[in-house]
């Protein structure tokens, strides 16, 4: 890994490599970065386990100080790799209010802001509230799947 950054680079067990990565990033990749945990339900109708956290999307602290608190999230750092959330602010000693910024992968959204229809192009095919036929053919081919592994069993 000599060159600033490389795309083609694997990965490495050595945490100085891995912290290098990670900072030398371009910005759109770093946006992957930016990636969080969805809500069960959510999971279920997106067909999706994680999304990249966007302005507008409500979320839940699952880790730290503020762990159970929920809010907006009102602005994205990409470049740091942080979020703020309406409503959450820590004190300073002297009374104090400051902005606290926390990385996304403590936080998980529990609502999806879904106003742009690109945000979801990837999992399960969303129009609406409904989800399209996709997933009934994937639920034939794992119960033919079931069928052909017992009728394997059987001969033998």
């Amino acid at each position: 890994m000599k060159s600033k950054f490389s795309k083609s680079w694997n990965s490495s067990k050595q945490p100085r490599k891995q912290v290098k990565f990670r900072v030398n990033a371009p910005n759109h990749i770093k946006r992957t970065f930016m990636g969080t945990t969805l809500d069960k339900p959510l999971r279920e109708k997106y067909g999706r386990r994680n999304i990249e956290v966007r302005k507008g999307d409500e979320v839940k602290v699952m880790r730290g100080k503020f762990k159970g608190k929920q809010g907006k999230v009102g602005s994205v750092d990409v470049k740091r790799t942080r979020i703020q959330i309406e409503g959450i602010q820590r004190v300073k000693a002297g009374g104090e209010k400051l902005i606290t910024w926390f990385h996304p992968s403590n936080v998980k959204i529990i609502i999806l802001d879904n106003e742009d229809a690109r945000r979801l192009k990837r999992g399960k095919k969303v129009v609406g509230e409904t989800v399209s036929a996709d997933v009934d053919k994937v639920d034939k081919i794992k119960k033919t799947v079931k069928k052909t592994k017992k009728i394997t069993k059987e001969k033998k």
